[in-house]
Order: structure tokens, then sequence, then C-alpha cells
């Protein structure tokens, strides 16, 4: 298990996003986190104190969470520059990133010397099966989305939050890095190998109860050039039988991809449903999730109405006004 509370390092991070492990663990379970640690040049903040290695310590930190998901997740010198400081003064560290906290020797000698753990969240532990296709009893719901990083995650927690308060039986099952250090659990998909992943997603979301819903964090975006396959993965592994499309209203392009426009959310609404139904051909598109944080309010409530108008679905920001009316739509299903 990895200790808390956490130190959430934000390090150099060039914009917003690239903090997004942080910024989920800040807005999901704050009383794990006494603060960030920002390097020079950090543009990134997730709102919480900014505290040296020592002052962090002082409130009992126990574990630097690297809170940055960087492209292509790599670990620079200057981050381990602290991060062989935090290692000497008693911190575990704990890692999402593809560039592997066990593959850097020096980090490793360090812990050595210190006796602290390096958590590897991406890295599966388990041998995963071959997808099958049977199917499965219990139901299950999936975010998709019209870009990366833009509230699939949050979108799922929010209705995990919201369909437990109505008294229904639902699991939130992490598929990524943000959503395991939040949880505890899940399968790190991007990092599983390509022919199974779609067989992690299966042992995700195994038998349940008829009336139990699996939430299944969604990941990348069918439209995404560079990981459009990991969703695939996780629409014919979960076989949902509902379908929640996220959208981010001011992006100009798809994150990393500038030449690359976002589709409109019912184009990903058709095509998700379309592969959707090679696995489950009962599957549905039950609503639709907004992410209105650059907009005002008045702003907000304009656009999602104009777009529950369009599409004739349940239309809301679940993260700004809470997840119910998806919740009640998934109940009507």
């Amino acid at each position: 298990m990895i200790e808390t509370p956490y130190l959430l390092f934000l390090g150099d991070a060039p914009d917003q996003l690239a903090a997004k492990v942080a910024q989920g663990i800040k807005d999901w379970r704050p009383q794990n986190a006494v603060g960030q640690f920002r390097m020079e040049g950090c543009k990134a903040d997730v709102g919480l104190k900014d505290l040296t290695l020592a002052e962090a310590k002082e409130l009992g930190a126990k574990t630097l969470v690297i809170g940055v998901a960087n492209r292509g997740g790599v670990i620079s010198q200057a981050w381990k520059d602290v991060l062989i400081e935090a290692l000497g003064m008693g911190y575990d560290l704990a890692s999402g990133l593809h560039n592997l906290l066990a593959n850097e020797g020096d980090l490793v000698a360090a812990s050595q010397v210190s006796g602290g753990t390096l958590h590897d969240v991406r890295v599966p532990n388990v041998q995963y099966p071959i997808a099958d296709g049977k199917k499965r009893s219990g139901k299950r719901v999936l975010a998709v989305g019209t870009d990366c990083s833009l509230g699939k995650m949050y979108t799922a927690l929010a209705l995990d939050e919201a369909m437990k308060e109505k008294g229904m039986k639902s699991t939130f099952r992490a598929t990524g890095q943000t959503g395991i250090l939040i949880t505890g659990s899940g399968v790190p998909l991007d990092a599983v190998i390509a022919d199974f992943m779609a067989g992690a997603v299966e042992y995700l979301t195994p038998d349940n109860d008829a009336d139990h819903w699996d939430i299944i964090e969604g990941q990348g975006s069918l439209y995404h050039i560079s990981y459009s396959g990991v969703t695939l993965a996780l629409i014919h592994g979960g076989q949902p039988d509902a379908l929640i499309v996220c959208h981010e209203p001011t992006r100009t392009h798809m994150r990393g991809l500038p030449d690359h426009a976002l589709p409109s959310i019912q184009e990903v609404a058709d095509l998700a449903l379309t592969l959707a139904k090679v696995a489950n051909a009962g599957c549905k598109v039950a609503g639709v999730s907004i992410n209105t944080q650059h907009l005002s309010e008045e702003d907000a409530l304009a656009y999602m109405a104009k777009v529950e108008d369009e599409m004739g679905l349940p239309t809301v920001d679940p993260f700004r006004q809470g997840a119910a009316r998806l919740a009640d739509a998934l109940a009507n299903l």
C-alpha cells in the first residue's frame, strides 16, 4: 500500500493539464495531500499550499507523489535531484509515469540507502487474459470523450458518488494512474500489452449482481491519433450497457495534436455506440458530461442547455453540478 498523506510533486509542469494526476488527488482525496511542491518555472497550481520537502515532512507527509503526466512520461534530471533528496529525508516515492522509478539506477540506489519504497503504479501486476467477449452479469457504463484529459475520470467518480447517494449499487473501476492513486486499485490499462488490454478490462469488470453498475474510467479518445487504441479496448472489453459522452467546449484542437480539430459530441456518440454494439448490442448513449471549468456559470448553463436540446440527452457538468441526472438516466435504462 502507498502510505498517506502525500506531498504532491508538480515539478516544472508546463500547464495545468500536465498536473492532472495531482489535481485529481486534490479534488477527490484532499485528506490525503498536505500540500504541493513546485519547481521553478512550474505553470500548474492545484490550489494546495506550496511546501518544501522539510515543511511537508513536518506535517506528516510520507510519500512524494509525482503528480505530473507529461507527454511520454519522462523523469528529467532536474526532477531526480528533488526525488533523491526526498528519499534521503525518509519519503517513499510514487509515480504513474511510463518512465518507471524502478528503471532509474540512481533512484533505486538512493532508495536502498534510505530504505524508502518506490511505487510504480503503471506496472501491471496480473497476467491478464485475452478477451473472450462472453456476456457477464451486472451492468457497466463507460465514459468516452471527444479528446484526452477532459473529465472522463471526474465524470465516473462523480457518477459513482451520485449512484451511492441514491442507494444504487456501483463500483468505480480505475483504468489509469490517477484513478489508481485515488482509489488504491485498478488496471494501468495503457501499460498492458496491446493483445491483452480488452481482456484486462474484462478482468476488471467481472460478473456481478444484476442491478450492480461498474463505472469504468475512460481513457483517450477514438478520434485521438495517439491514444485511440486504449479507448477501443475499453469499449470492447468493458461491454458497456451505457455510454456517457464527455466534452470540453473551449478546446481548439486535440491535446498535443494542433493539426487535429475535436470531433463533435454527436460524432463521438455515433462512432462509440457503433463500436460498443459489437460487444453489447443493447448498449445505449445515456447522457453527456460537459467540462465547463473555463466557462462562466451563465455561459455554462446556456451551453449545456443547447447540447441537451440537440442531443436529447441529460447534459450536466458532474463536478460542478453533481451527476444525479446521469445516475437517474442509468436507473431508467
